[in-house]
């Protein structure tokens, strides 16, 4: 409802403004799609190092609970 009020008042005050932001929104939408996308390329890419970064831990870890039990 406040989203509403808002872009109805930024109608109001500043209507070239709320018309090029409608006509613009689906462009910068579409223009950020190649970014997410390279956003989540990227945290697949980290979340990979992390684990085998994390993974002589792990191994060890388990180890160790395995001989003490």
């Amino acid at each position: 409802m406040i989203t509403f009020l808002l872009w109805l008042l930024l109608a109001i005050v500043a209507w070239p403004l709320a018309i090029i932001a409608l006509l613009l929104w689906p462009v910068i939408w579409l223009l950020s799609i190649p970014l997410r996308l390279v956003g989540i390329s990227v945290r697949g890419v980290l979340e990979f190092v992390e684990s085998i970064v994390r993974l002589p831990a792990r191994v060890i870890r388990v180890g160790g609970a395995a001989r003490t039990g």
